[in-house]
C-alpha cells in the first residue's frame, strides 16, 4: 500500500500541482509573516540595546498621585541631584537628559519622520559620548542645532545649512553645526533627532536647570546592581526612582515585542483565511482524485485491502503533497519576509541593519502547518472512499448520494445557518467590545452554515441563469447542467471564493459607512473655516493663536485650551475656550440653557451633566491645578459629540491658574471662508511651518478616515491571496472536471460540437460557478458589514449604513473575471482533446 500511494503520487503530477501551489501559498504566508516579524522585533531590540549602552543607571521622576484638590504634577530632576548622581561611589560620570518634540523640515518645507518619531534633546557639553559627531562640532546657543546623519542624508543637509523646525509652534532659523551618529530607535524607524545645547533644550522644552532624565555611567569594576543601590541612597523616593540599563534594554525589547505581536496577529489571521480557503481546495482536489481511482480502489478492496489501509494510502499521498508544499511555502515565506522589509523603505519607514531571522519555530510552523492542513482536508475523501463496497465502487453505484445523506446534510446546515444568524443579531444589540466575540462567533457559525447549504442553494441560484446561458446555445445548456451535475464539488469551489468575497465586501461597506459617519462628525459639531493644531497632536503654543488672529482675513478665532482640575475630589478636565467667539465657531445642539462662556459662567455636555446631577443654574467649586478655588455656575448643557465634550469654560478665567498655558487646537474663521488661498495665508502667517496642520472640515474628515483607508487598503492587499488561492481552486475543479468527462467531450465532438463550442460550455461554466460564489459572498457581506455597523453605531452616533452600490457591481465583475481567467487553460485543454482517444478513455 505505501509503494501503490507513492506510485498514484508520481503519477498524477500535473493534477496534485494546484494542490501543492494552495498549500504552498497559505504556507509561504504564515512563515513569510513570521519571518518579517521576527527579523524587524530582533533588529529593533539589538539597535535599543546599544542606545543603552551609556547608560548603566537611569534616574526617572516618579509621578505623583492626585491628593485632595491639589493636581499632581510630574516632578522634574534639578541639577542639585545630578550633581549629587555624579559624586555617588562607582559613578564614573552622570548626564542630564532634556527632550521632547521637535519637527524638521527638509528643503522642500515638509516634515522629515512621522509626528511622533521627530524628536530633539540636548548635546551634553563639548563631546557628548551618546551622540559621536561625524562632522562639525557640538551646538552652542539658540541658533545653533545638531542633526543626526540619516536625518541629514535624507534632507540633503550639511554643516553650516540653516534649518526651519519648531517645538511647540513659532519657527527657529537655527544653523547646523554638527551632524552625529545615533543608535536612537526612533531615528532607525525612520525619525529624526535634533540636538541643542542643554541650555538651549531646557528653555524649549521644560524649564532652567530641570533635566527629564538623568543617565549615571559606572566606574570601571562597578555593577549597575552596585550602583544602583548607591544612587538610592542619595536619590529621594518621592521624587524619582533608578533604573539599571539592563532593565531599561529588556522593557524597551517587551514593548516591541508586543508592538510587533499585533502586527503579527494582524498578518496571521489573513495567512489563515487563505489557509483555510485552500482547504475546501485540498479537500475538493482529493474528493475528485479518489472518485477517479473508485474502481483502483475497489480492485485493492477485492485482492485484500483492508478500510484503514484504504485511508491510510489517501493519508500518504496527502503527507507527500503536504511535505512539499511545506517545504517550498517556507522557501518562498523567507523570501517574502525579505520582501517585505525591503518594502518598507518605500514607506519610508527605516528599519534598522540586522540579519534575516528564520528561528527554528518559523520552521517547525510552516511545516506543521502545510502538511496537517493538508492531511487534515484528504482525510475525509480518504475514509469516503474507504467505505464505498468493492461492488458498488465498479458499478459507480456510489456516484450519487443518499436521500438520507442529502436530508443530514441540509439539517446541519440550515441549524449551523440559523444559530449563526442568531448570535449575530443578538450581538448587535450589545454595547462595543462587549459584542465582538459574539459577532465573531456568530460570523463563523454563519458561513459554516451556508457552506454546508452550498449544493443545496446552487441548483435555484444557477438555475436562474437558464435563460441568460439559452442565448449561447447548446453550450450554455451544457456548462448550465455540468454546473449542477456535482453540487458539492461546484459548493466547495464557490465557497473558496465566497469566502473571500465576504470578508472585502463586508470591510468595504464598514468603510464607506464609517467615512460617511466621519465626515457628518466634522461638520456637525464645527462652524470654523480651519482647525489648526500641532501635526503629532502635542499642544501648541499661544503664540500660534496670537498670530492667526493678526492675519488678515480672519475674523474670529478660539484655542481650545485643555487644564486638570478637582471636581467633588476627583479630577476632570476643564476646556478653555474664547467666550466670545466660540458660539461662531461651533455648531453644538443645546439641551438647557443657553451657550454663554465668560467669567463664573460655563457649559457642559450633557454625559458629564448627567454623570454630576447638574442641570441649567447648578453651582459647583472647582480647584485648579494651582491649587485655587472658584465657584462656577453652569449656564447651559450641550449635547457632546465625539470632537467637542466637556466642560467649557472662558479662558481669561482658566489661563491664571495654569504655570505653562498651551493650546490643543486653534479654530478660526474668515471672511471668504475655505479657499485655497486663505489656506494659504495661513500657513504662511505660521511660517509654512512643517510641524502645524492647517485644514478645513474636509481635511479633517481626511485625516480621521486615513487611518481606516491605510488599513482597508491592506486587508484588500492581503485578501487578495485568498482570491489569488480561489481562482486556483476553479481552475483545479475545472481541470479535473475536463478530465473526468473526457468521454464525454470526445463524444460531443462526434456528433458536431466543434472547439470553440467546447470551449465556450467550459468558460460559461467557470463563470456560473464564479457568479454564484460571488452572489453569495456579496450577500453575506453586506449582512456582516450591517451587524457590524450596528455593533460600531453604540459607540459612533453619526453612524448609518451606507452601501457602496458602485463596487459591489465591481466585486461581481471581480468575480466573473475570476472565472473567465480560471477557465483558459482547462477550455484549452478540453478543446484539444483528441475525440477518438477521448472516446475511448474510461
Amino acid at each position: 500500500m505505501f509503494r501503490t500511494a507513492l506510485r498514484n503520487v508520481f503519477a498524477h503530477k500535473a493534477r496534485l500541482l494546484m494542490t501543492v501551489l494552495a498549500v504552498m501559498l497559505g504556507v509561504a504566508f504564515v512563515s513569510g509573516t513570521l519571518v518579517f516579524t521576527n527579523t524587524i522585533s530582533d533588529a529593533y531590540q539589538k539597535s535599543s540595546a546599544k542606545g543603552f549602552d551609556q547608560v548603566d543607571v537611569a534616574i526617572q521622576p516618579e509621578g505623583r498621585q492626585d491628593e485632595g484638590d491639589t493636581i499632581g504634577k510630574e516632578p522634574k530632576l534639578t541639577q542639585a541631584l545630578l550633581a549629587k548622581a555624579a559624586e555617588v561611589p562607582g559613578a564614573e560620570s552622570a548626564v542630564g537628559v532634556v527632550n521632547g518634540f521637535t519637527a524638521i523640515a527638509d528643503k522642500n518645507g515638509k516634515l522629515i519622520g512621522g509626528g511622533f518619531q521627530s524628536q530633539g534633546g540636548n548635546y551634553w557639553g563639548d563631546k557628548d559620548p551618546r551622540y559621536p559627531l561625524t562632522s562639525g562640532h557640538a551646538p552652542q546657543g539658540r541658533n545653533e542645532v545638531a542633526v543626526d546623519s540619516e536625518t541629514a542624508r535624507r534632507a540633503g543637509y550639511k554643516v553650516g545649512d540653516t534649518v526651519r523646525l519648531s517645538v511647540d509652534g513659532p519657527v527657529l532659523k537655527p544653523v547646523i553645526t554638527g551632524i552625529f551618529t545615533t543608535d536612537d530607535g526612533n531615528v532607525a524607524a525612520g525619525g529624526s533627532l535634533a540636538l541643542f545645547d542643554t541650555a538651549t533644550a531646557q528653555q524649549l522644552f521644560g524649564s532652567a536647570g530641570e533635566y527629564d532624565e538623568i543617565d549615571v555611567k559606572a566606574a570601571a569594576g562597578t555593577t549597575q546592581t552596585a550602583l544602583r543601590g548607591a544612587l538610592d541612597e542619595v536619590v529621594p523616593k518621592d521624587v524619582a526612582s533608578t533604573t539599571t540599563g539592563k532593565q531599561l534594554a529588556d522593557d524597551q525589547a517587551t514593548r516591541i515585542s508586543e508592538a510587533m505581536s499585533g502586527m503579527k496577529t494582524g498578518l496571521l489571521v489573513f495567512a489563515g483565511i487563505a489557509l483555510f480557503v485552500g482547504t475546501f481546495i485540498i479537500a475538493n482536489t482529493f474528493t475528485m482524485l479518489v472518485a477517479q481511482r473508485t474502481r483502483e480502489l475497489a480492485l485493492l478492496r477485492a485482492v485484500g485491502a483492508s478500510r484503514r489501509q484504504v485511508t491510510r494510502s489517501v493519508l500518504l499521498e496527502a503527507f507527500v503533497v503536504g511535505t512539499v508544499a511545506a517545504v517550498t511555502g517556507l522557501a518562498a515565506g523567507i523570501g517574502i519576509g525579505a520582501g517585505m522589509r525591503a518594502l518598507m523603505g518605500t514607506f519610508d519607514a527605516t528599519v534598522p541593519d540586522g540579519p534575516l531571522v528564520v528561528s527554528p519555530g518559523t520552521i517547525a510552523t510552516a511545516l506543521l502547518v502545510g502538511v496537517l492542513i493538508t492531511m487534515l482536508a484528504a482525510w475525509l475523501p480518504g475514509r469516503r472512499a474507504a467505505k464505498i463496497p468493492p461492488v458498488a465502487a465498479m458499478s459507480s453505484v456510489h456516484a450519487k448520494a443518499t436521500t438520507k445523506s442529502l436530508v443530514v446534510r441540509n439539517t446541519l446546515g440550515a441549524l449551523f445557518s440559523a444559530a449563526g444568524v442568531a448570535v449575530v443579531l443578538y450581538a448587535t444589540t450589545m454595547d462595543g467590545s462587549d459584542g465582538q466575540a459574539p459577532m465573531g462567533l456568530g460570523a463563523v457559525l454563519l458561513i459554516i452554515g451556508v457552506f454546508i447549504l452550498t449544493p443545496l442553494l446552487s441548483r435555484p441560484l444557477i438555475a436562474s441563469a437558464a435563460p441568460v446561458l439559452r442565448a449561447f446555445g447548446v453550450s450554455g445548456k451544457l456548462a448550465r447542467q455540468n454546473s449542477v451535475r456535482n453540487p458539492r464539488r461546484t459548493a466547495a469551489t464557490a465557497s473558496a471564493l465566497m469566502i473571500g468575497l465576504t470578508l472585502i465586501t463586508g470591510m468595504t461597506v464598514m468603510a464607506g459607512s464609517l467615512q460617511s459617519a466621519i465626515d457628518k462628525m466634522a461638520s456637525s459639531a464645527v462652524k470654523a473655516d480651519y482647525v489648526v493644531s500641532m501635526a503629532n497632536g502635542n499642544m501648541l503654543s499661544p503664540a500660534v493663536e496670537k498670530k492667526l488672529a493678526a492675519t488678515d482675513g480672519v475674523t474670529a478665532t478660539s484655542p481650545l485650551r485643555d487644564a486638570p482640575a478637582r471636581i467633588d475630589g476627583e479630577t476632570e478636565y476643564l476646556t478653555g475656550v474664547n467666550g466670545g467667539s466660540i458660539t461662531s465657531l461651533t455648531d453644538l445642539t443645546l439641551d438647557e440653557g443657553a451657550f454663554k462662556v465668560g467669567g463664573s459662567r460655563v457649559v457642559v455636555d450633557d454625559d458629564t451633566a448627567k454623570s454630576h446631577g447638574w442641570k441649567t443654574g447648578s453651582r459647583f467649586t472647582v480647584s485648579y491645578e494651582d491649587g485655587k478655588k472658584q465657584e462656577l455656575s453652569i449656564a447651559g448643557v450641550y449635547r457632546s459629540t465625539e470632537i467637542m465634550r466637556g466642560i467649557m469654560l472662558d479662558n481669561a478665567v482658566l489661563s491664571p491658574h495654569q504655570s505653562d498655558p498651551q493650546d490643543m487646537q486653534v479654530m478660526l474663521k474668515t471672511s471668504g471662508g475655505a479657499s485655497g488661498q486663505a489656506k494659504d495665508r495661513l500657513e504662511k502667517a505660521l511660517g509654512n511651518n512643517p510641524a502645524i496642520k492647517v485644514q478645513d472640515k474636509k481635511d479633517i474628515s481626511n485625516d480621521i478616515a486615513q487611518m481606516f483607508t491605510l488599513m482597508l487598503n491592506m486587508l484588500y492587499g492581503l485578501l487578495a491571496m485568498a482570491v489569488i488561492v480561489a481562482v486556483l481552486g476553479v481552475i483545479n475543479t475545472l481541470a479535473m472536471s475536463v478530465f473526468e468527462r473526457s468521454q464525454e467531450i470526445g463524444m460531443l465532438r462526434a456528433i458536431g460540437l466543434d472547439r470553440k463550442g467546447i470551449k465556450r460550455m467550459v468558460r460559461l461554466e467557470s463563470l456560473v460557478i464564479s457568479l454564484f460564489g460571488g452572489v453569495l459572498g456579496i450577500g453575506l457581506g453586506v449582512f456582516f458589514g450591517w451587524a457590524a455597523g450596528e455593533l460600531l453605531g453604540t459607540r459612533m452616533a453619526t453612524y448609518e449604513l451606507v452601501v457602496p452600490w458602485g463596487r459591489m457591481a465591481v466585486f461581481l465583475l471581480l468575480a466573473a473575471t475570476v472565472g473567465v481567467l480560471a477557465a483558459l487553460w482547462p477550455a484549452r485543454r478540453a478543446a484539444r482533446l483528441n475525440m477518438l482517444a477521448a472516446i475511448k478513455s474510461e
